[in-house]
């Protein structure tokens, strides 16, 4: 229950920045332009709680459906307009205003994340240094000779720093080369060329899966399985276990690191298991049951143990990414940019076929990333709200009606024709936008539950 909390509550912040920040945008350059707020609501449908504030007395209302909000100005529909207040109505706005109204929310979602990513840069992050596992058998990445233990250097050319940066380049390469090459360092010291291909890939089309398919793992470091901490009333303190017992054989078999004491124990819920550990300098024999727990759909073992961290495997696996103020604030818009146009190719991909509308998340997807970010630390979540932020913005740029571009795309059609559009286009155009919203909703609610049932 505390977990469902946790997730929920760093859920509905990242929602409330997100939208805030949007519809804000909105409410300040309306307000810029001289157009009267009537109401400023998060979340849509009936209003359950509203106050007055300000000389035009704005309703700022929460509302319902939590899942966006909206800034509703004076004569923005078929409002009647008082003769008296014409000139602080939106339709009464020039073309140039009544576009940069509607792009604010957008924008301020891009130069959101810029902010984001720019306060990560500058304080820095700890990540996982871009070291290779040994690749499955048979994928990509082990016919192209990728060894336990190397380290990636660069991408095409393009120096990496972090596993997340390689795994980046190379999702981002998928989607326009056959194959990439891949600069590696391994332990003994010597620098390789590995060939990557990348076609079978993209012949399936592109998804979640991808970069497993390809073979890449991250390296396990071994870790030996010696105790830290014991939950009180997990399945190893019923047992008896105690901080300090390394763990030596699980029903006979030697425990080399504690990534393969992981493995026995979560493929054996509810199924008593033989444990030989070392106390000080005697080995003793526990039999532990491993209380069964749901995640992703699937029933696993936990005995409800921590393992006594490394400092020395935790250096050789971490590196600190971190940099200057200024340097950091051009890291943060060259992230922005590159994320926010891979965004768009992946949409255009998704249309065309090459890339599987399985990627499409909704609420519940969002909810469980925002838990997991916050859980791995503060740079990790506010590098999830930044990618949140992009998606938020580039989505309302596209032209889509009841979307900010579509409003944009009906500006420009006035521009063209000299006139505003017939109430007859705006309204088939809302039915094809809800049309079209509604199917993408569809859509992401499928993908949630089926990610909720099948993990």
């Amino acid at each position: 229950m505390n977990n469902f909390l946790f997730y929920a509550f760093a859920f509905i912040v990242a929602l409330s920045v997100l939208i805030i920040v949007h519809e804000y945008a909105h409410f300040l350059v309306a307000r810029l332009a001289g157009v009267k707020i009537l109401r400023f609501s998060l979340g849509f449908g009936r209003v359950l709680w509203s106050m007055r504030l300000g000389r035009d007395r704005t309703e700022w209302a929460l509302s319902a459906i939590p899942l966006g909000g909206y800034v509703k100005m004076l004569g923005e529909y078929d409002d009647e307009v008082p003769a008296n207040e014409r000139d602080r109505a939106f339709c009464q706005q020039s073309v140039a205003r009544r576009m940069a109204i509607a792009a604010a929310g957008p924008v301020a979602n891009l130069l959101l994340a810029v902010v984001l990513f720019w306060v990560v840069f500058f304080i820095g992050s700890e990540e996982l240094k871009p070291i290779f596992g040994a690749p499955p058998a048979g994928t990509p990445a082990a016919h192209a000779g990728f060894e336990e233990g190397e380290l990636a250097l660069k991408v095409n050319g393009k120096p990496v720093q972090t596993w997340q940066d390689l795994r980046w380049d190379v999702l981002r390469l998928v989607t326009e080369l056959n194959s990439v090459e891949i600069e590696v360092i391994n332990t003994r010291g010597e620098i390789n060329f590995r060939r990557l291909d990348l076609s079978a890939v993209r012949a399936e089309g592109l998804d979640a899966d991808s970069l497993q398919k390809l073979g890449f793992v991250f390296i396990r470091p071994k870790i030996p399985p010696i105790i830290d901490k014991l939950m009180p009333d997990g399945a190893a303190a019923r047992a008896g276990m105690l901080p300090g017992d390394e763990i030596l054989t699980i029903d006979g078999e030697e425990i080399t690191s504690s990534f393969v004491m992981i493995e026995r124990i979560s493929a054996s819920p509810a199924r008593s298991m033989d444990f030989s550990l070392l106390r000080g300098e005697t080995v003793l024999s526990f039999p532990v049951t491993p209380d069964a727990v749901e995640e992703n759909g699937k029933s696993i073992g936990r005995i409800g143990v921590l393992i006594r961290p490394s400092e020395s495997k935790r250096k050789e696996m971490m590196t600190t990414v971190r940099y200057d103020l200024l340097p950091a604030l051009g890291k943060a818009v060259g992230e922005t940019y590159d994320k926010s146009l891979f965004t768009l190719k992946m949409i255009g991909k998704m249309l065309t076929g090459a890339v599987s509308w399985r990627n499409i998340g909704g609420p519940l997807t969002i909810a469980d990333y925002a838990g997991q970010s916050a859980r791995l630390g503060l740079d990790y979540y506010l590098k999830f709200l930044g990618l949140i932020s992009i998606s938020l913005g580039v989505f309302n740029l596209l032209p889509i009606p009841i979307l900010d571009g579509g409003h944009l795309l009906y500006y420009v059609l006035e521009i063209i024709k000299r006139k505003p559009l017939s109430d007859r286009s705006i309204e088939i155009g809302q039915r094809i936008g809800i049309a079209l919203l509604l199917m993408l909703m569809v859509c992401s609610f499928y993908n949630d539950i089926n990610r909720l049932i099948h993990g």
